[in-house]
């Protein structure tokens, strides 16, 4: 008999825990997939009650996952959209910016571009300028290469740096950031735009002029002080339901640790 009730303690033991288990969902932005996978593997380690997933596939589609109630968190690298701020008003959302992000122009290493102006990027991306040697460049067709427009790095290149205008249809979208890196890195004629944390040696970045002013290339230290002029806040959205699950998370991703590895995977810290 004291086996039997030994038995049913653990029994009610096992299911305390499991009942006890946070279970957060994170799903958008590539951008801030890295630093979010990162920060979550370090809070479940500190917290071993916590379960967290996190999935990328666009800003938009984490905000239409919010908005459907199939994720708790949605991470953004954009602002919300009128449309969706209507769906989402009865969700009593919280909006928080967990870090800053700048979004890097990468063109091929063999490429002797070192820098671009806004308008030239925006003649390159709608279909105006069609060859390198118009910006500097070699005898070369130029293989301009983007997010999709579910992807919140789509929207706000178009946004800032366009000026609002349509991509030419010969842009070839990718599905995600790192597919970007790769094509580009395989393609001599190539050019794309990332965030910061996804560029490496198989890329060159190159420096980014605005209304004139001196071409800056894109880093932490130049992201922080506002030099560079293509820098944009990076956040997670959640309904107010859910803020007693998801709040300790986000206010983890925003403590010393959370930001040390913001710093670390060089996107740019809250202070």
């Amino acid at each position: 008999m004291k086996k039997i009730v030994y038995l049913s303690a653990v029994a009610v033991a096992a299911m305390a825990f499991t009942l006890a288990k946070v279970e957060i969902k994170i799903k958008g932005s590539d951008t801030i997939l890295p630093l979010a996978q990162k920060q979550a593997e370090l809070y479940m380690k500190k917290n071993p009650d916590a379960s967290i997933t996190v999935v990328g596939g666009g800003s938009g589609v984490g905000i239409t996952a919010l908005i459907d109630g199939s994720t708790d968190i949605a991470t953004s690298s954009r602002d919300l959209k009128v449309e969706e701020k209507l769906k989402l008003k009865e969700k009593n959302i919280k909006e928080v910016i967990i870090a800053y992000d700048a979004l890097s122009v990468v063109i091929n290493p063999k490429n002797k571009v070192k820098s671009l102006t806004r308008e030239q990027l925006e003649g390159i991306f709608t279909g105006a300028i069609t060859n390198w040697k118009d910006v500097g460049g070699d005898d070369e067709k130029i293989v301009a290469y983007s997010r999709e427009s579910s992807s919140g790095t789509y929207t706000f290149f178009k946004e800032h740096v366009m000026s609002k205008k349509n991509y030419a249809p010969t842009v070839l979208a990718m599905p995600a950031t790192g597919a970007i890196i790769t094509s580009v890195s395989q393609t001599k004629g190539a050019i794309g735009y990332v965030g910061l944390a996804y560029v490496n040696k198989s890329v060159k970045d190159v420096a980014i002029s605005f209304d004139g002013k001196p071409a800056v290339m894109a880093s932490v230290k130049t992201a922080k002080d506002r030099t560079y002029p293509i820098t944009r806040p990076l956040y997670v959205i959640y309904a107010g339901a859910s803020e007693a699950k998801v709040k300790p998370f986000v206010d983890y991703m925003l403590s010393n640790d959370g930001q040390k590895e913001v710093i670390a995977l060089e996107y740019i810290p809250v202070k």
